[in-house]
């Protein structure tokens, strides 16, 4: 089978090609504040009308018709996309006008608008930039984004296609994960657990230090930021950044050793976005959990593995031993897990984790069903094992 991916590289823009590059952005960045203005003044805009205006403006203005039309059109089908997607996608509000100041550069070119030749990317008006190849491209590209992160520095993503890896082993064994903020992510198996690594509270100090730079380099309103205001700004973005690739760079090896030994991953459907709002927000940001969780869903997803989401609902509350759940709700201070019933004793996560895994081996992840999928498995010895045959309570907690 063949899947369709991004490849990502870093660009080299010379003084010149960076000035067309941004020139290109204003004229795709005052499309696309258009298209918001005809959808806020009630005129329901479609693609057709979208591109029928594109053409009206071109033919009367010289400075829009200087500017690439593939670049152009390709802004209206991705305002078009984020706008039907308003309406699909729950929490998803309209598309809103890009600010200048705000708004970081992003421009996609099809195959009319781009080539590569000599190892160069070549875009409309005569514009060409080194790329900085990292690796090959398995294919040839079909489309392009050329975009500047915040830190100024310039990436071309390319979509191409490549074969996808080879099915699962079937006798790869199963494994739970239950996400938390000690520990990033515990599993069945602790020897695959994420613990919690705290990049950014490492980086804490140093980026309090730039901040208050740039508070004291900060001028007043209706000015122009002076040259050392931005670049304090740029040094705090460059912290920043370093903290988040490096929580990329570990939920990347972390979700891929559990993709290459484990056929079946159990994950929790945990949505920590109300964990802002709480007293835990600055520890829950620097464990990332959404991005982990995304990358090991869209890596066993890639990989061909069972990725199965389980409902959180009642997996701490009920015994992975047994399958009592406990009448009252466990508190965050409460570590370990106890059961009333049979006696099992384990860490709380861990305990959660061979819930949820139990639950989807049996293909009922639906929180009601917890309860009576894990009672199942005491007469069954084999889905037991797979489970992870939790230990009796003499074996105390682990």
């Amino acid at each position: 089978m063949v899947e369709t991916v991004r490849y990502t590289y870093r660009l080299r823009p010379g003084r010149r090609a960076e000035a067309a590059l941004l020139a290109e952005w204003g004229r795709c960045r005052w499309l696309w504040n258009e298209a918001v203005h005809q959808q806020k003044t009630g005129r329901k805009p479609t693609l057709g009308k979208l591109s029928k205006m594109l053409t009206e403006a071109r033919g009367r203005n010289a400075w829009l018709r200087s500017g690439s039309q593939v670049a152009q059109q390709q802004t209206l089908r991705t305002y078009g996309a984020a706008l039907d997607s308003s309406f699909k996608v729950k929490g998803r509000g309209r598309p809103k006008r890009k600010r200048l100041k705000d708004a970081l550069p992003s421009l996609e070119y099809t195959t009319r608008g781009f080539s590569i030749k000599n190892s160069r990317l070549c875009l409309p008006d005569k514009v060409t930039v080194p790329v900085v190849w990292s690796r090959e491209l398995p294919s040839d590209p079909t489309s392009v984004r050329v975009y500047q992160d915040n830190l100024g520095h310039w990436h071309a993503s390319f979509v191409v296609r490549r074969e996808t890896p080879e099915t699962p082993n079937a006798d790869l064994p199963g494994i739970g994960v239950d996400w938390g903020v000690t520990t990033t992510a515990t599993t069945t198996d602790p020897a695959f657990d994420l613990p919690h690594l705290g990049h950014r509270r490492r980086c804490a100090a140093e980026l309090a230090k730039s901040q208050r730079r740039m508070a004291r380099r900060r001028r007043p309103k209706g000015h122009a930021p002076s040259k050392g205001y931005l670049t304090a700004k740029r040094q705090t973005a460059r912290i920043a950044k370093k903290a988040a690739r490096q929580n990329t760079h570990d939920a990347r090896v972390w979700a891929k050793n559990i993709t290459d030994h484990h056929a079946l991953i159990a994950v929790e459907d945990f949505k920590p976005k109300f964990l802002a709002k709480s007293r835990m927000a600055r520890k829950a940001a620097d464990a990332a959990i959404g991005a982990c969780k995304r990358e090991l869903i869209n890596r066993g997803t890639r990989a061909g593995r069972r990725v199965v989401l389980v409902p959180p609902a009642y997996t701490t509350m009920t015994c992975s031993g047994c399958g009592e759940r406990a009448n009252l709700r466990l508190g965050l201070g409460v570590r370990i897990f106890k059961c009333a019933a049979c006696g099992y004793t384990a860490n709380r996560d861990l305990n959660a984790a061979r819930t949820i895994l139990a639950t989807a081996e049996r293909d009922r992840a639906s929180a009601d069903d917890v309860r009576h999928s894990i009672a199942s498995l005491r007469d069954g010895g084999s889905d037991a094992v797979r489970a992870g045959n939790p230990p009796d309570s003499s074996e105390g907690s682990r």
